[in-house]
């Protein structure tokens, strides 16, 4: 649910990389962050875990444009991938206004790629979102490993609403900014009323 700012003139959006533990969240956000204008974004959050990190910062992207005189801030989440961090993950996810689910596009991590997605599912149920409504990119990343599971294959598991999505090498920038574009302009169309 976006927060608007009166005194500032902004809306204010939220955007949250969910995905299993060591998919390429992290490597997004950061990527986002280092390829963003130095006068767009807020200062990059990192929360340590023992395991993972959350990181977080905000940006203002030229390119949205504004809403009815107001201009768009979106603020990026990387959420934690592991499951014992149910409780963080429900905490930044809460008032989400976009999705970026990421999938790890190794076969030995469809199992982890699968939980992660019935986690995200029951996540903003219990919050009250429905997966269907809510703006959501797939990113297919790590598409330069050997073994890489086939795009037809990661669609019918993961993308039976037939929803955007991008072929990504993360590490490399490769497919970030297309999958940030799209989540970015599906978020606003939601909020111009469709």
């Amino acid at each position: 649910m976006s927060f608007i700012n009166y005194a500032a003139k902004e809306i204010n959006c939220k955007v949250v990389y969910f995905g299993a533990g060591l998919c390429g969240k992290t490597t997004n956000v950061q990527y986002v962050y280092e390829n963003t204008q130095q006068d767009l974004k807020g200062k990059l959050v990192t929360l340590s875990t023992e395991n993972e990190r959350t990181l977080f910062f905000d940006f203002l992207p030229l390119s949205v444009g504004e809403i009815r005189g107001y201009k768009t801030r979106f603020h990026l989440y990387s959420i934690p991938g592991q499951t014992f961090y149910e409780v963080s993950r429900q905490f930044i996810l809460k008032g989400v206004d976009g999705i970026v689910f990421v999938v790890d596009s190794q076969a030995e991590r469809m199992e982890a790629n699968l939980e992660s997605y019935h986690a995200l599912e029951k996540a903003l149920e219990q919050q009250g979102y429905d997966l269907n409504k809510v703006p959501l990119v797939l990113q297919y990343n790590k598409r330069d490993l050997p073994g890489a599971v086939a795009v037809s294959e990661l669609d019918a598991t993961f993308n039976p609403k037939r929803r955007p999505f991008y072929e990504a090498v993360a590490n490399r920038g490769e497919g970030v900014m297309e999958t940030l574009q799209t989540v970015c302009q599906s978020v606003i169309r939601e909020l111009k009323g469709g």
